[in-house]
């Protein structure tokens, strides 16, 4: 049967999770996971779920899926010996240099690639396995013709989401929150910005970045012939009445192989919804329907006062045993349990005497032994042998049940025996002292003049369908001596692959020899067609652990994470070079709905849309591969004045991402990056390279 993975924000939520028949729960500790402003486990309260956990049944896994930096590593590697000894199952990781560490440290431990990791297709999840994971959570985005696919064909287990809150935002691709609040998702504290109201005009007066909450509850059936091994439930900031309401309903209907009843979507509706539920992303219907906010409501007290009986009254989950009893002349009663794991105890009690009036019989020995009430046990078989004549005080043989449930109980929550490993951060790579070359990456081909070229950047980063439609643009930058890079898109799902191998065909076939890949699938695809591959900013280079990852997966360059400060990419050690985005209106939303087809009901992104926001900030949408949206900072990130400060780096490459500029203003902010012109934008902003970002 698919596995339940509940949340789990403290203790009592671990409870109403197990009790309510989950098979597995996830959880936060300490200051290195997705959901840092939660009410975090302590180390006796982890180390006490796992034991509740594993008693019962249930599986517990970790979550350390932030982007890390090198100064934190070393306390998340205090946290992995810590969860290794405790016996966590696994650890559900987003950050390549945290995976790195992990398998130094807890070589035994599991490892999940978190949602965090924008894993969407098949090259993602096989990059997943060669990084040494044993499970994969596929993007909320996906169709189930996607999903279906990808289980099919995956060597490793996937886990998608059934229930909870979604992202506008492709996990780990957003920076909407750290860029205009310095509240980083991909550090664990994101402020929800996109739950606020934004607009089109000049008003900001709706809500067209806040999805409602999905459920997949009618569907499990269909989840689980397709081959998913893990339905995820999200809300680890919800309180434990609604993990208790949610994984009570999704459990019966699993285990009754079912759909939820009507009063059971109710249930989930008063639980917590925005406006209901949606099925869009996998039912391939997406648009406006999709989209609701939370509505001030009273919270149902009855229902919640019937949910905290689930897990406030005593054992509900019950996990069958066999029980064996030998009652024999002359030797100690013994008594045995036997879980469904094979896992068994044995206890021994007092020698039976010869009968004076009532023998024992094998019906009261199995009426004693089946009594298992407040215990987490069920007796599901009995084997029971009693010789004639013989007499047992029916406490003994209460006792030998206590004893012997407690010894298996016991068995099941011991500590498995692991590997130990240290953590260790390897070579220092000393920065070069040159300064950076500039580079440039366009939106379009007609960006790509040849007084641009004739300014000579090192390399030019040129969209895969841009570069494809217009060989001659290619040709132009080989005849200009600057080299053309084939940059693929984040997201790419399996069915759209065919046009994307044809347009790398294509730009090959033009001359093309490197490529550009944000997200593990493009770099897998990029390293197989034989391209010489470099790292873009969606890999989430936080540290030097990550660099000589991608070093591993065979990448020749990457792009630091334009969420560190410049001291910090200056002292990261840098296994490959390293290139950093110093100029652009930097990207912070790639989205599967397109916003600007669900307000104008056209697809018409090219036409300079802009959202703006309460205090009047203004976001431009732009169309990204596949006819999905990009949503842009306002102000442009500028440190042509600031040269002195990125040029000493350590850095290869300064890139110069240009989007919504003419293609006039692309010559004039590469001349003055060059140390020509007076060139300066109107609404400038040095990003979060000056300010900590928590």
């Amino acid at each position: 049967m698919l596995e339940l993975l509940a949340p789990a924000g403290s203790m009592e939520s671990v409870t109403a999770a197990v009790q309510n028949g989950a098979d597995a729960v996830y959880l936060g500790y300490g200051d290195f996971n997705a959901r840092r402003n939660a009410k975090n486990f302590t180390h006796e309260e982890a180390a006490a779920a796992v034991s509740y956990c594993h008693l019962r049944g249930a599986k517990v896994f970790l979550t350390l899926n932030t982007l890390l930096t090198d100064r934190e590593l070393p306390g998340a590697a205090r946290v992995a010996e810590e969860i290794n000894e405790m016996g966590v199952d696994a650890v559900i990781v987003q950050d390549l240099g945290v995976a790195r560490m992990l398998r130094q440290v807890a070589p035994d431990l599991h490892l999940h690639g978190s949602t965090q990791m924008t894993v969407h297709s098949l090259d993602g999840v096989k990059q997943c396995a060669d990084l040494g994971m044993t499970r994969a959570v596929l993007s909320r985005e996906l169709s189930r013709d996607q999903i279906e696919y990808i289980c099919a064909n995956a060597p490793i287990e996937i886990e998608t989401f059934v229930h909870g809150a979604l992202c506008m935002c492709y996990s780990g691709q957003c920076y909407l929150s750290s860029l205009i609040g310095g509240r980083s998702g991909n550090r664990g504290l994101c402020a929800q910005p996109c739950r606020m109201k934004y607009g089109w005009g000049s008003r900001a007066d709706e809500y067209p970045l806040s999805l409602k909450d999905m459920s997949l509850a009618s569907h499990l059936g269909e989840l689980e012939q397709m081959g998913v091994a893990c339905l995820k439930i999200e809300g680890r900031m919800k309180r434990p009445e609604y993990v208790a309401i949610v994984t009570g309903v999704y459990a019966r209907a699993l285990r009754e192989k079912r759909e939820p009843t009507a009063e059971e979507m109710a249930q989930l509706e008063a639980a917590f919804s925005r406006q209901g539920f949606t099925q869009g992303y996998f039912l391939d219907r997406k648009g406006p329907e999709m989209f609701g906010t939370r509505q001030e409501e009273q919270a149902p007290v009855e229902l919640y006062a019937q949910a905290r009986s689930t897990y406030e009254s005593g054992e509900n989950r019950k996990e069958p045993v066999h029980l064996y009893a030998m009652i024999r002349a002359g030797e100690p009663a013994q008594v045995a349990a036997e879980d469904a794991q094979g896992r068994m105890a044995r206890v021994e009690g007092p020698v039976p005497e010869a009968a004076v009036n009532v023998p024992l019989t094998r019906e009261k020995v199995e009426g004693q032994l089946s009594r298992t009430g407040g215990t987490p046990f069920t007796c599901e078989k009995l084997t029971v042998r009693v010789e004639e004549g013989l007499s047992l005080p029916l406490s003994a043989l209460n006792a030998l049940r206590r004893q012997v449930l407690d010894q298996l109980g016991q068995a099941r929550a011991a500590l498995p025996e692991r590997r130990r490993g240290e953590y260790h951060p390897g070579v220092r790579y000393e920065n070069p002292r040159e300064a950076p070359s500039l580079t440039v990456s366009v939106r379009s081909v007609e960006q790509v003049t040849q007084e641009l070229l004739a300014l000579g950047p090192a390399r030019l980063y040129l969209p895969c369908d841009e570069g494809a439609a217009c060989p001659d643009v290619v040709r132009r930058c080989l005849d200009a001596g600057v080299e053309p890079l084939a940059l693929l898109p984040r997201v790419c799902w399996d069915r759209e692959l065919p046009q994307l191998l044809r347009e790398l065909e294509t730009l090959k076939g033009l001359g093309v020899r490197e490529a550009m890949a944000g997200t593990l699938d493009g770099v897998r695809r990029a390293v197989e067609l034989g391209f010489l591959t470099r790292g873009d900013f969606g890999l989430g280079v936080y540290n030097s652990q990550t660099l000589k990852e991608l070093k591993k997966l065979g990448l020749k360059s990457a792009t630091a994470s334009f969420e560190l400060k410049l001291a910090q990419i200056r002292d990261l050690s840098k296994a490959i070079p390293l290139e950093a985005i110093v100029y652009g209106h930097l990207p912070l939303m790639l989205t599967e709905n397109c916003i600007v087809h669900n307000h104008t009901g056209q697809h018409s992104c090219g036409g300079g849309q802009r959202l703006v926001d309460r205090k009047g900030e203004t976001f431009p949408v732009v169309k990204a591969w596949g006819c999905r949206n990009e949503i842009l900072n306002g102000k442009t990130l500028f440190l042509a004045d600031k040269a002195g400060d990125y040029q000493r780096l350590g850095l290869e490459t300064a890139r110069l991402m240009f989007t919504t500029e003419t293609p006039e203003e692309c010559v004039r902010v590469l001349e003055r990056y060059q140390g020509r012109g007076r060139y300066k934008p109107g609404d400038l902003t040095r990003g979060l390279y000056y300010r900590d970002v928590e």
